[in-house]
């Protein structure tokens, strides 16, 4: 099964590679399909792809990305055992936000890579995935930690490492989250 997984993943992969949807793809130097196992129990979905992760095409390389894979490791993941994504999967240029038409553009490739992964839990990192994920009226200040549920799928909204390096006070609440996501995936 895990074969078949990893097959359909690497097409939607390709697919990612070759989109023309939005216009992102004309400043992009690489999409960033996303990266993990293809049984993993939980799933880490960030907003978009930033400089590094761009010019290297894989998600969560850059600072942020080093942090969130630091704190992955500390709480007992191994990263190849987790799967690691982002809503859009081209850099938005600047760095700024998503934009509504990148996501609807987009969002068929996250959506089929979470129903081939049937991931025990996702965190949504930020608001975006939340948003995307969860419910747009959510407020992440508001739920962050806490287990919600939509469509019989587990979430566990956080902090998105970004806002982690910019506020370090926030560090103990996003590496409690991690801990508890990893109590729920192998509950």
């Amino acid at each position: 099964m895990a074969e078949s997984v990893n097959e359909l993943l690497a097409a939607i992969a390709a697919e990612v590679r070759s989109c023309t949807a939005c216009p992102l793809h004309e400043t992009r130097t690489r999409a960033v399909p996303g990266e993990g196992a293809a049984d993993a129990a939980v799933a880490f979905i960030g907003e978009a792809p930033g400089g590094d992760e761009d010019r290297q095409g894989r998600p969560f390389v850059g600072r942020s990305g080093q942090f969130l894979r630091h704190t992955i490791r500390q709480v007992g993941w191994r990263e190849e055992d987790v799967f690691i994504g982002n809503v859009l999967k081209c850099r938005p240029p600047g760095n700024r936000d998503p934009q509504d038409e990148e996501i609807k553009a987009c969002q068929h490739f996250l959506m089929a890579q979470l129903v081939l992964l049937q991931p025990s839990v996702i965190v949504t990192l930020g608001r975006f995935s939340l948003h995307l994920l969860v419910d747009t009226r959510l407020q992440i200040s508001k739920v962050r930690g806490q287990h919600l549920r939509k469509d019989g799928q587990l979430y566990l909204p956080t902090y998105h490492p970004s806002a982690i390096l910019r506020n370090n006070n926030l560090q103990p609440d996003f590496y409690r989250d991690l801990v508890v996501a990893k109590k729920l995936s192998t509950a």
